[in-house]
């Protein structure tokens, strides 16, 4: 008897965005689907499942440890699911196009021209197709990177807060990404924010949150020329979390259909 491929339990930061996703998305058995920056296949495993043998799941990632994994964990199952890597800012034109384009976490990684970026990701996509993706939108943490920027700035760290407010500043909004699915022209727009809480303690278990490091308090890091210097500085921020706790993420859902 072939397994089952729910969305796992025990992710906690890839699953709820997936459940946001898979709320929006409309898929159907045979469909086609493209899924972008697909990481360990959460969800794409769950689609594959969806569409059944009669469709056909292409997950890509530009990390090939990424990719063994997920191939690791497939096995002989969902032949009609296949990793591959790839990156989904320069996807091959011969490309074939699909009914569904989904990215879960992905939107985060179209920087520096997000806009342009989607543009580019809607030639793979039929007409009635859909895509749906989803990020961390803006107010993400902000609890947090307001008391790192007050930290910063009491501490005289004027060029740690100017490369701090760069970055909050690039973050795309739940706005943005309404805005470019209709100068796309893009039908039934939809987007939607959920919001979810992460708990962590203080010290080591705050500076090495398995969710909160990669990706968040990585980009405080990178504000400091000084490495000595940011790893004292969030040292200090890690025993201080009561300043900036609960801490809330924005879980954000982009969907929309092309015309026909």
């Amino acid at each position: 008897m072939s397994p089952s491929w729910p969305l796992p339990e025990n992710d906690p930061w890839s699953t709820p965005f997936a459940q946001l996703l898979m709320h929006h998305l409309e898929l159907h058995p045979g469909d086609t689907v493209l899924d972008i920056a697909a990481g360990g296949g959460i969800p794409a495993f769950h689609m594959a499942e969806c569409v059944g043998p009669e469709g056909r799941v292409l997950a890509v990632d530009i990390h090939q440890a990424q990719v063994l994994r997920a191939k690791s964990v497939q096995g002989p199952h969902l032949p009609w699911l296949q990793f591959e890597v790839g990156d989904m800012r320069f996807l091959p034109p011969t490309l074939s196009p699909v009914n569904r384009i989904t990215g879960n976490l992905s939107f985060m990684f179209f920087r520096p021209n997000r806009f342009e970026a989607l543009k580019n990701l809607l030639r793979f996509l039929k007409p009635g197709g859909q895509i749906v993706l989803t990020f961390p939108s803006l107010g993400t943490f902000d609890s947090l990177w307001n008391y790192v920027g007050e930290e910063m700035q009491r501490r005289g760290l004027l060029k740690e807060r100017e490369a701090l407010n760069e970055y909050l500043q690039e973050r795309p909004s739940s706005d943005h990404a309404r805005q470019w699915l209709q100068e796309l022209g893009l039908d039934r727009v939809e987007v939607t924010e959920w919001p979810l809480e992460i708990f962590t303690g203080p010290g080591q278990e705050f500076l090495q949150h398995p969710l909160l490091r990669g990706g968040f308090l990585d980009d405080i890091y990178e504000c400091f020329e000084d490495q000595k210097l940011a790893h004292e500085f969030m040292a200090d921020v890690s025993q201080n979390i009561d300043c900036f706790t609960p801490l809330f993420a924005q879980r954000c859902a982009m969907s929309g259909f092309l015309p026909v």
